[in-house]
């Protein structure tokens, strides 16, 4: 067995920012020209062209399905929706305890992955690791439509097996079923936002996977990465920019205060992203689409529109040569809030779409029996000190 010194050590840049840590064949995302693809295909493309169950059965198997594959995929997916009687009947108390939509989702993950008696995925082959992942992923808009129910003193309802996963959630959030315009706007949120490089929860899923732990252990792992405010929960501040700013009138002051005194602007900028987010690009049509015909809408997302529009111009003007383009949130609110989804369920429903990355992610680490386990540089007083007497 190989020892490693601290001489050995690799210095890397904070955050492990540019560093690869292994290679995927799940996508990638290429910041330098605005593009970012799943598996072979581009990602908006597929947003454009594609359904949500279609884009998750490439993730886990490698290729697109044909209209058997889909017809027994999505069957797969509805039957998995349905909760569990133990924890359908723990929900109530878990709603009654408060906290955010994502700690009431990480608490019932964890819940249903020991009712399903899931083991290690150390133990398990290919097939049974893709059920245990499909069986988790597809029970998140169960578990969220219930708990906000539940918070609005509403009966939670069971899900519809005859809808596509994005109607059937929101069927279970209002009681309603959504429009085919409102269900396809949704829906090509959550597939622009499937997967999305090595971010944070990605990542973390990717570790615990490593270990050989259960597909729930990964999972409720990532949900607690993106609970962090660095990492989700950009869609309803973004909105909220719009609330403050209110006119198109009141732009231009709001915008040069805030780049003067060198304060963010919610919804613009990226980590990864150096041009404009091709999802934001995507969704501000999806966002037109959805407003015709509805003036208030309409309002809305000529607002979001001149913001974005004077965002760019008044940034070039005052701070030459440093680029800002709108993110994926920023849309994101505007859509989802045309889609009558609350505020408290934007991050959320991210979450419905990234389960299901960072299950192929898991999925594909489970294949390498390679644990993750970096090294830290050790920097505190030195060692060894006598211990001092009581």
């Amino acid at each position: 067995m190989t020892t490693t010194t601290q001489n050995d050590l690799i210095e890397v840049p904070r955050g492990l920012k540019g560093v690869v840590v292994t290679e995927t064949e799940l996508g990638d995302v290429r910041g330098d020209e605005g593009f970012f693809h799943y598996r072979q295909y581009s990602a908006v493309e597929l947003a454009e062209r594609r359904g949500l169950e279609d884009v998750w059965f490439l993730g886990l198997f490698g290729w697109l399905p044909d209209d058997a594959e889909r017809a027994a995929f999505g069957a797969d997916v509805a039957a998995a929706r349905h909760l569990p009687p133990e924890v359908a009947e723990a929900l109530p108390v878990i709603a009654a305890g408060g906290g955010s939509p994502l700690d009431g989702l990480r608490t019932v993950l964890s819940l249903l992955g020991s009712a399903r008696g899931l083991r290690p995925v150390y133990d398990l082959d290919d097939d049974t690791r893709r059920r245990d992942a499909i069986g988790l992923a597809a029970a998140v808009p169960t578990v969220l439509a219930g708990l906000h129910r539940l918070r609005a003193g509403l009966v939670p309802l069971e899900p519809r097996d005859d809808l596509g996963h994005a109607a059937a959630y929101l069927t279970m959030l209002t009681g309603a079923e959504p429009t085919p315009e409102q269900a396809r706007a949704v829906e090509q949120y959550l597939v622009l936002t499937v997967d999305h490089g090595f971010n944070a929860s990605t990542f973390t899923a990717r570790v615990i996977a490593s270990t050989g732990a259960d597909v729930a252990a990964c999972l409720v792992g990532a949900i607690g990465a993106l609970s962090g405010p660095l990492h989700g929960g950009a869609p309803s501040r973004a909105l909220d920019t719009l609330d403050d700013i209110g006119t198109v009138e009141r732009i231009d002051p709001w915008v040069r205060q805030r780049v003067l005194s060198g304060d963010r602007i919610m919804g613009f900028g990226h980590a990864v992203y150096r041009t404009e987010d091709p999802r934001s690009r995507l969704l501000r049509g999806v966002a037109e689409r959805l407003s015709e015909g509805d003036p208030a809408a309409s309002e809305l997302v000529e607002l979001a529109e001149q913001v974005e529009r004077r965002v760019v111009q008044i940034l070039a003007e005052l701070k030459p040569g440093r680029e800002l383009h709108t993110n994926v949130e920023f849309y994101a609110g505007v859509v989802m809030s045309l889609c009558g989804l609350p505020r408290e369920l934007f991050t959320p429903t991210f979450a419905v779409a990234r389960v299901i990355g960072w299950s192929a992610n898991v999925l594909e680490q489970a294949r390498d029996p390679k644990i993750i386990r970096p090294s830290a540089r050790y920097v505190g007083p030195p060692p060894p000190q006598p211990v001092p007497a009581r």
